[in-house]
């Protein structure tokens, strides 16, 4: 079961907006690992609070912050962002 990864225009405005090669770092590990995963919460966290519905995974000193749709295997990258300021 492949899962089809979408980015949300605030996802790809930080990919952008870091360097190369991390942003090859974090979109290779979503493409290549995450989608091909029979359920991706087994590699991801997920968060409390107010981001409670959405699931972290660690790539690096970066974050990805998804919202897994079962119903239509699709994972939304919400948002990208640097460990120390991603949950601001």
């Amino acid at each position: 079961m492949a899962w089809t990864i979408n980015y949300s225009d605030t996802a790809l405005k930080s990919l952008k907006k870091m360097d190369k090669q991390n942003a090859r770092r974090i979109f290779d590990t979503l493409e290549g690992r995450i989608a091909l995963l029979d359920d991706p919460r087994v590699s991801g966290k997920p968060l409390k609070g107010n981001l409670g519905e959405l699931w972290r995974y660690r790539i690096g000193d970066y974050r990805v912050l998804c919202d897994i749709q079962d119903d239509q295997l699709i994972i939304l990258a919400a948002l990208i962002g640097h460990r120390k300021d991603i949950y601001d």
